[in-house]
């Protein structure tokens, strides 16, 4: 569809009639006798609607016309994904477990900018982000534009706070993951560093989300060294609770949602890497998204137009002026 930044210039349109009543090249009594009688009819009605043409090229131009953007449909290979990312404060650690110093790189920023490579080699995902920490955040619904991702991404190096509540988190991701189309995947990738004690009413709402639709979850667990894992099994004798162990507990309430569940342990970035890679292998499967489509100008169209008018009306002038009959000298007849 077109558009014009500026459809103020169009009320000047009908100035492009004036050729119409101004006479601008010259007539003559005498025909051409070197045109056919097809060839001497076009010519005149040609240059009159080049003459036309030029004014009318030239205020569409300062128009500013444009065909508008927006997006198509496009069949690709990737996933509705939702980001679920911890702001709690101990993701502005390292992973030794202390602030970062030098040329450390805390467990935020690593998972940041191993995100934002993973969506940059990713263009047909449909990506939502929401973050957790004393409570949840919508940061971005679903959406296929790369730059409002990348700068939500991003905008989350802001300072975390002190809790964590992963329940609440995980019920916002799964609501956006289940808004996506049903004939594609959907996913969710929690990203944190720990987890807490889920509420009872919680549960059962993440229960009821699980047998809504199926969502495949993935949990990125980067550990902090010397904290406890989540695959490891307590010796007897140990107290085995959610309050001394939630990260382990909550990595057996997720596999008990009977969805497709998948744990990854990281405790360096590089180990980081590999998990968001191995992610992403497991999710590319045909997926219906939209690509944007951007505005595009059509004022250089219009101001090419008007200067091709202009080159031929110039040079019909010429021709005009080089051929044109000459009248003959007069014959001086002696007395």
């Amino acid at each position: 569809m077109i558009g014009f930044a500026w459809p103020a210039a169009l009320f000047a349109l009908p100035l492009a009639l004036l050729p119409l009543v101004i006479r601008w090249l010259r007539t003559s009594a005498v025909p051409r006798l070197d045109l056919r009688a097809v060839e001497g009819r076009a010519i005149g009605p040609l240059l009159v609607a080049l003459a036309l043409l030029t004014p009318a090229a030239l205020i569409l131009g300062l128009a500013q016309p444009y065909l508008r953007g927006g997006s198509v449909a496009y069949r690709g290979i990737g996933t509705n994904l939702v980001l679920l990312i911890d702001r709690s404060s101990s993701m502005d650690d390292t992973f030794a477990g202390r602030s970062p110093q030098g040329g450390d790189e805390s467990k935020a920023s690593a998972a940041r900018r191993i995100l934002l490579d993973f969506i940059a080699r990713r263009p047909d995902d449909r990506i939502g982000i929401a973050a957790f920490s004393t409570a949840p955040m919508l940061v971005l619904p679903m959406t296929e534009s790369r730059t409002a991702i990348a700068a939500a991404v991003a905008a989350l190096a802001e300072p975390g706070l002190s809790q964590t509540d992963v329940g609440r988190g995980l019920t916002l991701a799964m609501e956006m993951a289940d808004e996506a189309s049903a004939s594609d995947s959907r996913a969710v990738v929690l990203v944190s560093d720990g987890a807490a004690v889920i509420a009872p009413e919680v549960q059962t709402a993440l229960r009821n989300l699980a047998a809504r639709r199926q969502v495949n979850i993935y949990w990125l667990y980067l550990r902090t060294k010397g904290a406890k894992g989540i695959f490891e099994v307590p010796e007897p004798g140990q107290a085995d609770t959610p309050h001394l162990r939630p990260e382990r507990h909550l990595h057996i309430f997720l596999q008990s949602l009977g969805l497709p569940y998948h744990a990854f342990e990281a405790d360096s970035p590089g180990a980081v890497e590999d998990a968001v890679t191995e992610i992403g292998r497991m999710e590319s499967r045909p997926i219906l998204t939209r690509r944007p489509v951007p505005r595009r100008d059509l004022a250089w169209a219009c101001y090419l137009l008007a200067f091709l008018c202009c080159a031929a009306l110039a040079a019909a002038r010429w021709l005009e002026r080089r051929y044109a009959p000459r009248c003959p000298a007069p014959l001086l007849v002696p007395v």
